[in-house]
């Protein structure tokens, strides 16, 4: 059963301050481990909206085991969530994507001098949502997508996708291509996928915010409602929020739709980046495979934590609530909350490993 769905910065009435992260005060010690291995206290996150429903499945899951830990987590984006750690501000940072070069520099002001380190805890496919009546199965191949995008094919008709359609009737519809406004890792996902999966059809630059002006719309649920009363439309969106049509893309010699198996066949074939944390597990993803089912559009939302926080007490709330979310209970939770996949077992090993190397400075 479906875990209560809560706000997205969720609030309870406790008698301590709420902390902020890497440099957070803690002068009473109230944080502390209590008795029988509970702990007391409140972990602050923000960051990725598709990892929305997950972060809301995991708060409540992980209160049965520590009811004495408050976990708020408002969803304002990756590309917030991010700003947010780098600022101090809160303790875990919730992003599609990982840190680049220059964020990786300018969290340690707030983290340290060993910087943040990356545990991925949600996998989940981009969807593809359209909203074109009569029109089911719609496929499309990579440069096509491309096409749709830079808003080059306009029309629902054109040749391009009845060619990927063949013996489909499709309408006369002008294309209305629906973006995120705020930036996002869904979108820096996406196009990152544009770039490694139709390079010679996609001129931009990957990037949080979209690169193209189009109709937009803030997070990944604005993306689907303007979707949904538009026809004609068609938009990128985690599928964990998508409930109509979507498309099927073209790997290799056949189309695929999106499925949480599909997007973890990509995950498994991928590399870690080099971030100069020792074991980080930050993803060079696989975009433009061509293996038989692999859904090639998928995100790794991560959960970006201090690799030291200031007290000890803070490190142990960290490490406590992120062995919690990438155990198999917390991925189970997960992936019935949101229908992302669960990380493997090999996966999960790292991951236990990364987080153990959290301590206080």
């Amino acid at each position: 059963m479906l875990p209560s769905r809560l706000p997205a910065a969720l609030a309870l009435t406790l008698t301590l301050p709420l902390l902020a992260a890497c440099g957070n005060d803690d002068p009473t010690g109230a944080l502390a481990a209590a008795e029988g291995g509970l702990l007391t206290g409140d972990i602050k996150a923000s960051g990725s909206s598709a990892q929305e429903a997950a972060m809301t499945a995991w708060i409540a899951g992980y209160q049965s085991h520590q009811p004495g830990v408050l976990v708020q987590y408002d969803a304002i984006g990756s590309g917030g969530g991010r700003e947010n750690l780098i600022a101090g501000a809160t303790d875990l940072g919730g992003t599609d994507a990982f840190l680049d070069e220059k964020e990786r520099e300018a969290v340690e002001a707030s983290c340290g001098p060993g910087g943040a380190l990356h545990v991925p805890v949600y996998i989940s496919p981009i969807a593809l949502p359209y909203n074109l009546p009569g029109v089911e199965g719609l496929q499309l191949r990579p440069a096509t997508i491309a096409g749709i995008m830079d808003l080059r094919i306009t029309s629902w008709d054109d040749p391009a996708i009845q060619e990927d359609n063949p013996g489909t009737d499709l309408p006369a519809t002008d294309i209305t291509v629906v973006h995120r406004s705020d930036d996002s890792g869904t979108t820096e996902n996406f196009l990152e996928y544009l770039t490694a999966a139709a390079p010679e059809a996609w001129p931009h630059e990957v990037d949080k915010a979209w690169p193209v002006p189009a109709e937009a719309a803030p997070q990944n649920t604005g993306v689907i409602q303007v979707v949904e009363s538009t026809e004609g439309a068609i938009g990128y969106a985690d599928a964990s929020v998508v409930t109509g049509s979507s498309v099927a893309v073209g790997v290799g010699g056949e189309f695929v739709t999106f499925s949480p198996e599909a997007a973890a066949r990509v995950v498994d074939a991928s590399e870690p980046v080099v971030t100069g944390v020792p074991g980080d597990l930050a993803l060079d993803l696989a975009r433009d495979t061509t293996a038989s089912g692999a859904y090639p559009i998928v995100l790794v939302s991560y959960h970006v934590a201090c690799t030291s926080y200031e007290r000890a007490s803070r490190a142990e709330l960290v490490k406590d609530f992120l062995h919690y979310v990438v155990s198999e209970e917390g991925q189970a939770t997960a992936a019935e909350a949101a229908g992302s996949s669960p990380i493997s077992d090999s996966l999960r090993e790292q991951a236990d490993s990364l987080i153990d190397t959290i301590d206080a400075g």
